[in-house]
Parts: structure tokens; C-alpha cells; sequence
């Protein structure tokens, strides 16, 4: 156990940690994994989770994207203990709303000459970055102003010129411990110019604002994407510079396809409300992202948020980039239903949920009430868990007649046989013998017995005699399986009016 973490516990109060995306659009898969890791980090050891919106690049800020973000948390089932929304004792919890902390920051660093105001002009910083294009170096500012006097700086404020403030990067960075990577250390005084810490509209960059922020909201732990580790040992420098203690950091693997390609944002089908929109539980999209991934003892499919919590280990996430094949999501999705529908309390929701969705799908046509009732959909249900990956599969056209009771006649049925009523008969006794319910394979077996009493209807136009009145389709699932999923009581009231129509 790391030595913050220790003492945290010792002192009676539990990590605190925060989830800071920048609201640019929907969450996606790698922000709700980096979330998870901080969640079930929090809850593991009686810690605290906060949501942290970090807005301070105003032009890329999307209306409502704040919001969607802490709603698809909320979905996800890992909800924020302190965010914009919920509060909390450290708040602001909008970057945008912390300005004067950060002012305050930058002149506490201006003041002990660990930054420096900097008057370069936009037009010299694009002429310094492609020079440095042309000579195939890496763009980096050459710390012009660092080296103002006191008497130059004030010469140019009082001529109004614009300024941001850059922080002095200094050699001789210290090694420090990632929970992850194990030792590092980035000398990023030999590669980077001295970074812009408060931009010219007085918004802070990344660099100064987190800093600030975890050091004010109490965080113990920064758990973040790989993409974060070179930046860390500037981060420090900043720590230093202020005088207080850094918290702890552990930088997680990247999330790549299987294919160790980036995750595509292009078509929009990494965020979660697309996830959510096609019918897959969040449980499922937990599950894969951690599966795929290490913190774990094993891979293991269908691990619930709770078991996820008490098997989680961050000794045992490792450097190595997790791949994540969303071909297996499906199949993720229906272990999870699967569970879902074998829960009393969880089932009475998918019920309703399934009510809605015939009403939506077949709204426009004659659905009468009662297979609209709870017990009906209630062994629908129970009958097809395991054999579904979605609630909507149960409204695809292969269950229509799930649904909708088919209009057949009479005459529809005797141009498949004239024996009718005799096979009708047979069916009905059948089901009122067996009121109790037979299984597909039993009901198979039955259904060759029948169509040896009639007279001349061979095998395959009694199933399609049936299959016909049972559902006024001529494909779909096996006529056993539609007669096990209605049941008993609606197979003998389709099979009634099929002979009185």
C-alpha cells in the first residue's frame, strides 16, 4: 500500500481522487475507464470520488457537455461524491468558476520568481515554432522573456502590451514513484521552453490548474491516462514551487482496439450514449473495459461493480495497453441480462422497460392488453434469458407474434390442411393435459406423436398449420419454441379463435 495511502488511512479519512475530463463532447470509453479505476479505487479503500468539470479552454467547451458527462456517470452506476451537481466542501467543482485561485496562484509564483510574465507577441511564437519546423527540431520556446528586468517588465506594462505568465522550468527534477511505471523522471527543462501556466484572458492551462485544484481539494492520488507521465515531473516542479506536497500519481495504459489501433471517435460509436441508446448495460461496458484490461487477479466475463471493488488491486495494473474488442460486447450484454433477469427487484424494471418498447415498436397495430400484462412479459422474460443480448431483441419480427395476435382464418388454414380442426383439437388437448408446461425438447416429441393421429397432414404442414395460426408468419422461431415462450393459456386461446374465425 503506498505510503499516502497509508497515512490517509491511518489518520481515520480515506483517499480522495477526481475524474477531471474537459467538456469537449459525450464521455467515451477510455474517460468512463479512467473514471472506473478512480471509483472503484475510492470505494475499495472508503475514499472519496470527485467529479472535477475542467472547462478552462473556453473554445472548445460544448453547451450541455458538463452535464451529459456527470448523467452518463450517474447511468454508469459510479456516481461523483462531490461534483458540480451533488456539491461539496471544496467546490467550485467548474474550473471556470475558480478564476481567482488560480490569479491568486500565478502571483504568488510571480512574487517568488518562479514565473515570469512573458510579452511575446502571437506572430513571434508561430515564426519560432516553424523555423524550428524548417531545421526538423521540436517547436519549443526559447524563454526569451525569462530574462527581463524588473525595470524592463514594468516599462512594458505601462505601455498596455499584452502578457501571459510562463512558469520557470528548472534542471535537476527529482525521480518520483508512479503506481504504474515504477520510477520516473523527465528532464523537461532539456526539451520543452517554459511553459504558459495563466493565458492572457486569465484562464489557467491544464498544468496550473490541476496542480492548484488537487492541492486544494485534498487529493491524495491522481490517477490518470499514460498520456499525463512526461507532463508529471513539471507538475512537480510546480509543487516544489508552491511549497506543498504532491499527491500521489498512477498513469493508466492506454485503451486501444484489439487491433492496438486508437479508439475512433469519428462515428461516434466509443461514447456512451450511443451504448446506451442501443440497448447495452452499463454493467456490460464496466465489465469489458476492466476485463480487457489488469488491476485484476483474472479476466473473468460478468463481474458485477461490487466484485469489481473487492478484487481490484492497483498493484496489479500493469504498463501494458489494453485492448478492447467491442465484437464481445454483445456477448458481455447478455451475461449481464442474463443476471438482470434472474433478479426479482432488477426484472420488475426490465418488465416495464419491455412494455415500453413493444408500445414503440408496435403501437400502430392491434397489441392486445394482456400480453401487455405483468405476468405474460414476466415469463417471456424468464423463458428467453440467456438466449438474448438485448430487451430489443425481444421486439425484433422473429417475436412479433409475441405481441401481436395474428389474424388468421378458417380458410387460411385449411389450404395447409383440410384436417384443421382435427389437428386444432389435438393441440388443445394437449395443452390442457400439460397445463403445467412442457419443455422445447419434451414439446418436440409431442408434436411427432400428434401429427402420427392425423390422417394424411405429413409433419411439416402441421408445423406450418401452427406456425400459422400461432403467429401468421411463415418463419420465425421453431413452433416448439413459440409454444413454450406464449404458454399454455395463450397457445389454446390462438389455436380457439384460429377455428372460429
Amino acid at each position: 500500500m503506498a505510503r499516502a495511502l497509508r497515512d490517509a488511512v491511518a489518520a481515520g479519512a480515506g483517499p480522495r481522487v477526481r475524474f477531471g475530463p474537459s467538456p469537449t463532447g459525450f464521455l467515451h470509453l477510455g474517460g468512463l475507464r479512467t473514471a472506473l479505476y478512480n471509483y472503484i479505487f475510492a470505494k475499495k479503500n472508503q475514499g472519496t470520488f470527485i467529479l472535477r468539470v475542467e472547462d478552462t479552454d473556453q473554445n472548445r467547451v460544448v453547451p450541455g457537455a458538463a452535464e451529459g458527462i456527470e448523467d452518463m456517470l450517474e447511468w454508469a452506476g459510479i456516481p461523483p461524491d462531490e461534483s458540480p451537481r451533488r456539491g461539496g466542501s471544496v467546490g467550485p467543482y467548474l474550473q471556470s468558476h475558480r478564476l481567482e485561485l488560480y490569479r491568486s496562484a500565478s502571483e504568488a509564483l510571480l512574487e517568488s520568481g518562479a514565473a515570469y510574465r512573458c510579452f511575446c507577441s502571437p506572430q513571434r511564437l508561430q515564426l519560432l515554432k516553424k523555423e524550428a519546423l524548417r531545421s526538423q527540431q521540436t517547436p519549443r520556446y526559447d524563454n526569451r522573456c525569462r530574462h527581463l528586468t524588473s525595470a524592463e517588465v514594468a516599462e512594458k506594462l505601462s505601455r498596455g502590451l499584452d502578457w501571459v505568465v510562463r512558469f520557470r522550468l528548472e534542471k535537476g527534477v527529482q525521480p518520483f514513484w508512479d503506481l504504474v511505471y515504477g520510477w520516473s523522471r523527465h528532464e523537461v527543462a532539456d526539451v520543452e521552453g517554459d511553459p504558459v501556466i495563466l493565458k492572457g484572458d486569465g484562464f489557467p492551462t491544464y498544468h496550473l490548474a490541476n496542480v492548484v485544484d488537487d492541492h486544494h481539494m485534498g487529493i491524495s492520488h491522481v490517477l490518470r491516462g499514460t498520456e499525463w507521465l512526461t507532463s508529471t515531473s513539471k507538475h512537480l516542479l510546480l509543487y516544489r514551487a508552491f511549497g506543498w506536497d504532491p499527491p500521489q500519481f498512477g498513469h493508466l495504459p492506454l485503451l486501444l482496439n484489439r487491433d492496438g489501433g486508437k479508439l475512433s471517435k469519428r462515428q461516434g460509436d466509443i461514447f456512451l450514449e450511443r451504448f446506451a441508446q442501443d440497448g447495452y448495460l452499463p454493467e456490460a461496458l464496466l465489465d469489458i473495459i476492466t476485463n480487457c484490461g489488469s488491476g485484476f487477479p483474472e479476466k473473468q466475463m460478468g463481474r458485477t461493480l461490487e466484485e469489481l471493488i473487492s478484487q481490484f488491486d492497483i498493484d496489479r495494473i500493469t504498463s501494458h495497453s489494453a485492448l478492447l474488442d467491442l465484437e464481445q460486447l454483445p456477448e458481455f450484454n447478455r451475461v449481464h441480462l442474463t443476471r438482470h433477469i434472474e433478479n426479482e427487484v432488477l426484472r420488475q424494471k426490465l418488465i416495464r422497460e419491455v412494455r415500453l418498447l413493444v408500445e414503440q415498436v408496435y403501437g400502430d397495430q392491434h397489441v392486445d392488453p394482456e400480453v401487455l400484462e405483468k405476468e405474460y412479459v414476466e415469463r417471456v422474460l424468464l423463458l428467453r434469458k440467456g438466449h438474448i443480448s438485448f430487451l430489443k431483441n425481444l421486439v425484433s419480427s422473429n417475436y412479433s407474434y409475441l405481441w401481436v395476435r395474428p389474424l388468421v382464418s378458417r380458410e387460411q388454414l385449411q389450404t395447409v390442411s383440410a384436417e384443421v380442426d382435427k389437428i386444432g383439437n389435438l393441440v388443445l388437448g394437449l395443452m390442457t393435459r400439460q397445463a403445467g408446461g412442457l419443455t422445447m425438447e419434451e414439446l418436440n416429441k409431442e408434436l411427432r406423436n400428434l401429427q402420427k393421429q392425423t390422417q394424411e397432414t405429413k409433419y411439416s404442414n402441421v408445423m406450418k398449420l401452427l406456425r400459422l395460426a400461432l403467429s401468421g408468419q411463415q418463419h420465425g422461431p421453431s413452433v416448439a419454441e413459440m409454444m413454450v415462450t406464449l404458454g399454455p393459456k395463450e397457445v389454446c386461446g390462438r389455436i380457439h379463435k384460429a377455428l372460429s374465425s
